[in-house]
């Protein structure tokens, strides 16, 4: 039996832009961690990569690490930096 993991992604700012959208839901077909839900989002929409080195991403309302596995059912938010002043 293969193991599915769904997350639930929400955009911010530039993110959401980019993608058309404020949420959107992924799928993998067995273990998965955050950069793999990046890749598949840059995947569909290579102008998110230019974003990758300053995205913060943070798992079910903690700060996390892109190497961090994801588990069935987690919220996942990609947090770029936002200017202001």
């Amino acid at each position: 039996m293969t193991v599915r993991t769904r997350v639930r992604v929400l955009a911010f700012a530039r993110v959401a832009e980019l993608l058309g959208a404020r949420e959107e839901a992924l799928e993998f077909g067995g273990n998965a961690c955050v950069a793999d839900a990046w890749a598949m989002l840059t995947q569909r929409v290579p102008e998110l990569s230019v974003l990758e080195a300053s995205t913060r991403a943070a798992r079910n309302g903690r700060i996390a690490a892109f190497d961090e596995p994801l588990a069935d059912g987690d919220e996942l938010a990609f947090l770029p930096p936002v200017g202001g002043g």
